[in-house]
């Protein structure tokens, strides 16, 4: 794979720990290859809203993200796995609209809940990687807790949709929230520190954890702030 992704620069910090060349580039072709994907999601979101798509199930869009992500980690290190990165997140966009739909059509107020889950979203993610690039605390350890942290919420979130509790949802929201500020700390670390040197699975990574924080706000702000 090509690591000559063209990018714009990023200034070195004036603080913290400093970051290598090699560093520097996988951090930089990361964050390009993030805000096409984003940006790619965005629009197939928008897509599947004004088509009025429904949304294909939980069992369908299991399937489709762990057969999408075992593709793209299989394909990482050829010029394949930027096509399959996009497939990705372009499918994962097409199942972000009907649940923006669904909000806007929940609440009164839909708009306005689902644009404070974007901005919290930008701000979280913007804030949380500076932090990670200057800070000198070492943040490996937390590899472990959130991949042990990840699996338990996402078997809970199972549970609370095929057994209609949506206390357990809400809680489930939250615990997902709180890991994925975490997981964009490590990723971005990682990268930082040498320990991730493929871009496209930083990418991954990162994309994963806002789309994840995305929805987690969105269902909480509709809990404590939706008005019918």
């Amino acid at each position: 794979m090509s690591e000559n992704f063209r990018t714009t620069s990023i200034p070195r910090p004036q603080q913290g720990v400093e970051i290598d060349e090699s560093a520097r580039k996988v951090l930089r072709n990361t964050w390009n290859l993030l805000s096409l994907t984003l940006l790619f999601s965005a629009g197939m979101a928008l897509l599947s809203m004004a088509n009025n798509w429904p949304y294909p199930g939980v069992v369908i869009t299991l399937l489709g993200y762990f057969g999408l992500l075992f593709l793209t980690m299989y394909l990482r290190n050829s010029a394949w796995g930027l096509l399959s990165v996009f497939a990705l997140t372009g499918f994962m966009g097409l199942t972000l609209g009907p649940i923006v739909n669904a909000y806007l059509g929940m609440f009164s107020n839909g708009h306005q809940l689902v644009i404070t889950a974007m901005g919290a979203t930008g701000v979280a993610f913007v804030g949380l990687s500076g932090f990670a690039m200057v800070t000198k605390k070492d943040f490996s350890f937390m590899g472990p807790f959130l991949f042990v942290g990840i699996l338990v919420a996402f078997v809970a979130g199972l549970i609370s949709i095929f057994f209609s509790m949506p206390a357990l949802g809400l809680a489930v929201s939250a615990m997902f929230a709180l890991l994925m500020c975490g997981l964009i700390i490590y990723q971005t670390q990682q990268i930082v520190r040498g320990g991730e040197r493929n871009y496209i699975m930083a990418t991954v990574t990162l994309f994963v954890s806002i789309y994840n924080l995305f929805t987690s706000l969105l269902h909480l702000l509709g809990f404590f702030f939706g008005e019918d």
